[in-house]
């Protein structure tokens, strides 16, 4: 089969592996097509975690697959974990050969699904759109190898750098079709996490509500070093989503006390620069199987969070607005660095045009 037609079907996979966004976590997003003769036997892809595999679902109506071939972005596993091993499945059904977009990450496969499926005689290729697949899974790969969430920084801002007005007013610095996106991003990742001001200012509810017909709302987090959260705050009296406080000592045992009997888990963590020690509650979180954190904070969590080093991505949403004002808050607030040398650069992946608003894509330059 020629390069052309390898990725063409590749991109099906890749494509097909995007329905599992919010439904996988902490598994990978995985797509698989199966091809013989030129024609598309089988589809499918990992629909849910601790569900049968892409390789295994786009094989359910498919009669026979001998001597066909099977595309699928993620490396087949070769091990027993809630399902068993894809790769002795696709021994079984004789397939001549397998395209494997990226090898898989996990210590537990790592290039050993696909010596087995050679040493069985199945002709491998892999590398097919390794660079888009490796992007799409960056959260999976990140927390497979460390167990430390994938961390993702959100701000939004007009174009003089503000987030509110030395008011406070922040409704709407971005346009509709921006917001709907951020709720995609909720749909996305595991948790959502905020610092207390934000909770206290705005009293969101930090839910999925985004056009995916399966929501799936995050675990909400707040980072509340003292115990200040008033008890009538949505994220304490909507049930439709988990609630977890990170808190310090200094926080009141009446406090905890109250926010578990209202359902709300709680970690209490160290304090660094008297606040609550983030690389510590990303540690809990990955424990926990939370594999991916969207931070919605304000200017104060945000500068602590890119401070600690635990960001990895940023999405910065730029509204062709200005507001002006000494007082008004900028994305990172915080005390700041005193020198420009100390400075956290960044990578720009991509800027898109949402509308009038800018969306700048980055990645964090890990020294």
């Amino acid at each position: 089969m020629n390069e052309s037609e390898d990725i063409r079907f590749m991109r099906r996979a890749f494509e097909l592996s995007k329905n599992g966004f919010g439904s996988v976590n902490p598994n990978p997003l995985v797509g698989a097509v199966i091809v013989k003769n030129g024609k598309i036997l089988g589809e499918g892809y990992h629909e849910f975690f601790g569900g049968p595999h892409a390789e295994i679902n786009a094989l359910k109506n498919v009669v026979n697959a001998q001597d066909a071939t099977l595309y699928v972005t993620l490396e087949p596993c070769n091990h027993f974990g809630k399902t068993p091993p894809c790769v002795d499945r696709l021994i079984m059904e004789k397939f001549s050969r397998v395209v494997v977009g990226m090898k898989d990450p996990n210590p537990l496969v790592n290039g050993m699904g696909i010596k087995k499926l050679k040493d069985a005689g199945i002709i491998v290729e892999s590398g097919i759109l390794q660079d888009e697949i490796r992007q799409l899974n960056e959260v999976y790969e990140k927390f497979i190898t460390t167990g430390i969430p994938f961390c993702v920084l959100k701000t939004a801002m007009t174009l003089d750098g503000k987030i509110a007005t030395f008011k406070g007013d922040s409704k709407w610095i971005s346009n509709e079709k921006s917001r709907d996106f951020v709720h995609e991003l909720r749909h996305r990742y595991t948790a959502i996490m905020v610092g207390v001001n934000t909770v206290i200012k705005d009293d969101p509810e930090l839910t999925d509500r985004s056009n995916y017909e399966n929501k799936k709302h995050p675990l909400r987090i707040v980072v509340d070093s003292n115990g200040r959260t008033p008890l009538h705050s949505k994220i304490l009296v909507t049930s439709n989503a988990l609630t977890l406080f990170a808190v310090t000592k200094k926080a009141r045992k009446e406090f905890i006390d109250s926010i578990k009997e209202k359902g709300c888990d709680v970690i209490v963590c160290p304090e660094k620069n008297k606040k609550v020690d983030l690389i510590f509650l990303m540690e809990k979180l990955g424990k926990r199987n939370i594999d991916s954190v969207l931070i919605e904070g304000g200017s104060t969590l945000n500068f602590s969070a890119i401070q600690d080093g635990i960001i990895d991505k940023v999405y910065s949403f730029i509204s062709p607005k200005m507001l002006g004002g000494e007082k008004a808050n900028t994305p990172l607030g915080g005390q700041g660095f005193s020198q420009v040398n100390q400075a956290i650069t960044l990578n720009i992946k991509e800027i898109t045009r949402i509308d009038e608003d800018l969306l700048i894509e980055s990645y964090i330059i890990k020294s």
